[in-house]
């Protein structure tokens, strides 16, 4: 094994990087001595455990309980890596931990958990809630991320978050908000085509809706999700419920013929000739990573605006914009859910620090502009208060 090892050290920076993980735990209070020691731990401690034993509620001002989150997964749906496990699944979620404190100021915890049964998941995530202002879920197949998902929100008083929907929702509709003005058109105006029915896809059809899109159909390996098909799962079935309002019922290079907008979060290249269809001056966001679904120097060729999910092209659509700010502002006002208002709020701030800077290859500011967190922070915590869900 060390000469195993060492091989990978040598030939790989990437190895050299991770090994002893990324993170530690640092202390914030000193302990140099017998009176240090006396208040940071006995008898000192007895005192602050005695009074959240009469107040629970002032765990959040007197632990790290209202500033931490549990950035949980069951390795199942791991990047494009797939279903790799707890263990294999731990670099990422560190990676994860250290985005939320390096872009959020959010300390957070990684967990993986040895077992893909919900039942089991949700009883774990309860269990240990108490020591988390906020569950991140990560990484976890659909569609069981979604019944995962329902059951915490409802058993919790705390913000669950499943990143992987309601981040690239979020900043999705900030870079589409963006384009549209780009092209001089508004959300109400545009006809979009989501492809892929998992976890992003249902998130961003939603979030589009709620948001006022024109019209957006999802497709899923057998076409346009509609509510004429009798073989859609219970999520397939509701998100029929609420989009395509046009009908349609063919393939996805059918429902893109005159689409304004073209969202992928499924992998698979669509045919140059569906691009072709698309309405003029169309907007292309294909994000499967690490090869978009529609190429951009083929997209470039019909499109008005093009995003990615990748750093090497401009407009890169990365959680990494929305998910800090998201809890950091959720944790700042103590708020019991994130909801929808919250998420369109932190879409509008994101879409908001750019606005007066657009371009075909900026309608999304970069994750390491330093005004991104802030202003989605202020905006959550103002959403949060409007909608009654802030504690303080």
């Amino acid at each position: 094994m060390d000469d195993e090892v060492s091989e990978r050290l040598r030939i790989d920076p990437a190895f050299a990087l991770h090994r002893g993980g990324k993170m530690e735990i640092a202390a914030t209070v000193p302990v140099r001595d017998r009176d240090d020691l006396s208040l940071a731990y006995t008898p000192g401690v007895a005192k602050v455990c005695t009074a959240i034993a009469e107040q629970p509620e002032l765990a959040d001002e007197f632990t790290w309980t209202s500033n931490v989150v549990a950035v949980v997964t069951d390795g199942t749906a791991v990047l494009g890596l797939g279903d790799i496990g707890p263990r294999a699944s731990m670099p990422v979620m560190e990676g994860k931990a250290i985005l939320f404190k390096q872009f959020g100021g959010v300390d957070a915890v990684p967990i993986t958990l040895d077992t893909t049964d919900p039942d089991e998941i949700v009883d774990t995530v309860v269990r240990i809630a108490p020591s988390f202002g906020g569950i991140n879920l990560e990484d976890i197949s659909a569609p069981r991320c979604f019944e995962i998902e329902n059951r915490l929100k409802d058993l919790l008083d705390i913000p669950v978050f499943h990143d992987d929907q309601h981040g690239t929702a979020v900043v999705t509709l900030a870079a589409l908000r963006n384009a549209a003005r780009l092209t001089n058109r508004s959300l109400g105006e545009l006809r979009a085509v989501i492809s892929g029915a998992g976890a992003a896809g249902v998130a961003i059809a939603r979030i589009l809706v709620e948001a006022g899109i024109g019209d957006v159909a999802v497709t899923d390996r057998k076409g346009v999700v509609h509510d004429g098909r009798t073989d859609l799962t219970d999520v397939k079935r509701e998100l029929a419920s609420f989009t395509n309002k046009g009908g349609l019922t063919g393939t996805l290079d059918e429902a893109l013929d005159g689409a304004d907008v073209f969202i992928g979060v499924s992998g698979g290249t669509v045919a140059e000739d569906a691009v072709a269809s698309m309405a003029k001056g169309c907007m292309i966001f294909a994000m499967a990573n690490p090869d978009p679904e529609i190429h951009p120097d083929v997209a470039h060729k019909y499109a008005a605006v093009v995003a990615t999910g990748r750093s090497d092209f401009p407009n890169q659509i990365n959680n990494v914009l929305a998910f800090p700010g998201i809890f950091a502002g959720a944790l700042h006002v103590r708020a019991s859910r994130i909801t929808e208002g919250m998420k369109i709020a932190a879409a509008e701030a994101l879409a908001a620090v750019v606005a007066d800077e657009l371009s075909a290859d900026l309608v999304i500011p970069s994750p390491f502009d330093p005004r991104v967190a802030p202003a989605v922070r202020e905006a959550v915590a103002a959403a949060a208060r409007a909608e009654g869900v802030a504690r303080r």
